[in-house]
């Protein structure tokens, strides 16, 4: 693993829940892990229940935008979560891949998106106290 290690959340539209994962392992690990995003089939713009259900804890993805994945996004990455979407990503050897089955927040209200949101934190926590031990 890299001296800083890298992790990619994919999912196909990366408008909901790989953003949210990415903004709450960035938020939480404070510059110890370096966090992308991707989509396979990136959406225009990100969901705007996820937005505000971010806002809500204090993050700003107003900002932030699907972007789609590729190969060196993939090779760069120590880690690749995918967002139990059915994404395919290039497989590469000595890369650690997961797969976190989540509910889709597209079309959702805020109200049904919290828990999503919620079960992510919880997720991106326990990886990051794997990825970076406390001292």
């Amino acid at each position: 693993m890299s001296a800083i290690p890298e992790v990619l959340f994919v999912c196909v539209h990366n408008a909901g829940r790989s953003q949210m994962a990415a903004a709450l392992l960035h938020h939480h690990a404070r510059g110890t892990v370096t966090v992308r995003s991707a989509g396979s089939d990136p959406a225009d713009t990100i969901n705007p229940a996820v937005v505000t259900a971010m806002e809500e804890l204090g993050l700003d993805l107003s900002r932030e935008f699907p972007k789609p994945l590729t190969t060196e996004a993939v090779q760069a990455a120590d880690v690749v979560i995918t967002m139990g979407c059915g994404d395919a990503c290039p497989v590469f050897p000595g890369k650690r891949y997961l797969d976190w089955k989540l509910d889709d927040p597209a079309g959702k209200s805020v109200d049904a998106v919290r828990p999503i949101r919620d079960d992510i934190d919880r997720r991106v926590r326990a990886l990051l106290a794997e990825l970076v031990p406390a001292e």
